[in-house]
């Protein structure tokens, strides 16, 4: 089978569509049509990615399962009339996987309850360290799988440390100290570009539009050490007291906002975040002040103090008197003034660009990260199921034509929608056979349910779902007296309000 013989199986782009629109998309970024003025963005930078011509394709399809449904159920593009028993079959798959992905989710919950900063419920159950320690790994491994279902990539922190070197667009060397973390995750999805506009002076001021390379999505999860960790840490590396290791792991946390706690683990999930500004989605950045920088704004200080200096030199003899001491000690101190208020006035316009900026990029915090990725991973699949179904339910294939079934799969999204991804065949499949709608036998052959017995098929496993619920087994924690439930929630109440 090769690609050509594949193609037939899916819908062919409707002919309406315009050309030219298609040609507006880049091969290997998806455009997101968005222009916006939003102060001190850069226009340039280093980049956390690679470029797009070296950076594989993300398996990411940007396009809704609605629109991919339509497309796909077409009536011309089912033999024997199967197009509406096919589109009910797509929401029936839709239905079901976000079944499973909500069972996942409930799990997490539960997981997740010990380590919530924004529980507004009481904690009934204590736990042993060794419990919160194998709780935390389930917890990470299990945002982990989620976010690699929802397409996300990874990003290796080490690579967010060693851009943040690089030159910054606000000359600034911004510092974000990745050993206070007992866990990092970062992921992104939607490695894009997005016009944004700026006023030149190339151009009389006038509004030019440029592009912006940006993360579409941006997650971000981390756990702070327990400060008794982090003392031990720096004792071995610096070979100190504890006094002083513990005086410099509390300089370490100065630029922590008070609210973050070690015992808690923390998501957040970021919108249209430009990818040389990665760093001000982080808790702890530091901003610093390279020595040009310091000469620069200096300048206007020493310059403030040469008045005062030379009128001083030339009066010296009537320094003795007050009327004349005291303009000059005034001068000299407003210079000093001056060039000191320009570091902090510096440092406090990035600040609020950062703020205004990182405003209108949030998406959800914590739990509510959860419930968007779990929601995103099963529209995912949903996509991914749906195309490779619409191939095998219409023609006989083999394990060795899924290369080319892949290839098809991929050109028909880009003929269709413009959009040129990596599909992951090998998922998809694997999920359809784990719920019976694609078989394989010994020669390698693939047998898929048609669309009415697939139908059929899933309303049967519907009927046995709740039969099939594991009980609930509490195996982790304790119950509290109510002593000590009071006396744990009234702590947690004391934080909060503290917080």
């Amino acid at each position: 089978m090769s690609p050509a013989d594949t193609n037939p199986g899916l819908v062919e782009a409707p002919a309406s569509m315009d050309a030219a629109a298609n040609a507006s998309h880049h091969d290997s970024a998806h455009i997101v049509p968005e222009s916006l003025e939003i102060e001190g963005f850069p226009d340039e930078g280093p980049d956390i990615v690679a470029p797009d011509d070296e950076r594989a394709k993300e398996h990411f399809i940007p396009v809704t399962r609605f629109a991919l449904m339509d497309r796909l159920t077409m009536p011309n593009a089912w033999p024997g009339g199967q197009a509406t028993a096919a589109r009910r079959f797509f929401a029936y798959l839709d239905y079901w996987r976000h079944q499973r992905y909500g069972a996942k989710l409930l799990d997490l919950e539960q997981t997740y309850e010990p380590f919530s900063p924004d529980s507004d419920l009481l904690l009934t159950r204590s736990f042993t360290n060794e419990e919160l320690d194998d709780m935390q790994g389930r917890m990470v491994e299990g945002i982990r799988q989620i976010l690699t279902q929802a397409n996300y990539r990874p990003i290796d922190p080490s690579s967010v440390a060693e851009i943040l070197t690089k030159d910054s667009h606000y000359g600034l060397d911004l510092h974000v100290d990745f050993s206070l973390f007992e866990e990092v995750l970062i992921f992104y999805r939607g490695a894009s570009t997005r016009k944004d506009q700026k006023r030149t002076l190339r151009k009389f001021m006038r509004k030019e539009e440029f592009d912006v390379p940006i993360f579409q999505r941006l997650f971000l999860l981390f756990k702070l050490k327990p400060l008794e960790q982090r003392v031990r840490e720096i004792m071995a590396s610096e070979k100190i007291s504890h006094k002083e290791a513990e005086r410099m792991a509390q300089k370490q946390r100065a630029h922590l906002p008070a609210a973050v706690i070690p015992g808690n683990i923390y998501m957040k999930l970021f919108k249209n975040i430009p990818r040389s500004d990665i760093e001000m989605v982080f808790p702890n950045t530091e901003v610093r002040y390279r020595m040009m920088d310091k000469i620069m704004l200096s300048g206007g200080g020493i310059a403030g103090l040469g008045g005062p200096v030379v009128g001083a030199i030339t009066k010296f003899g009537a320094l003795a008197n007050p009327f004349v001491a005291i303009p000059v000690m005034i001068g000299v101190g407003g210079a000093v003034f001056r060039g000191a208020m320009n570091f902090v006035n510096k440092r406090n316009k990035y600040m609020v660009v950062m703020a205004q900026n990182l405003y209108f990029h949030s998406l959800a915090d914590n739990r509510g990260v959860m419930i968007k990725l779990i929601d995103r991973a099963a529209e995912e699949d949903v996509k991914e199921e749906m195309l490779l179904y619409s191939v095998l339910a219409k023609e006989q294939a083999n394990r060795r034509d899924l290369d080319a079934i892949d290839v098809a799969i991929e050109q028909y999204l880009k003929s269709t929608f413009g959009i040129d991804v990596d599909f992951d065949l090998e998922d998809a499949l694997d999920r359809l056979m784990a719920d019976g709608l694609v078989t394989e036998d010994a020669n390698g052959d693939l047998h898929t349910l048609p669309p009415q017995v697939a139908c059929e098929h899933i309303d049967a496993m519907w009927d046995v779902l709740l039969d099939e619920l594991p009980d609930y087994d509490p195996h982790e924690g304790m119950e509290m007296d109510v002593d000590k439930l009071r006396a744990e929630n009234g702590l947690r109440q004391t934080q909060a309000f503290e917080a």
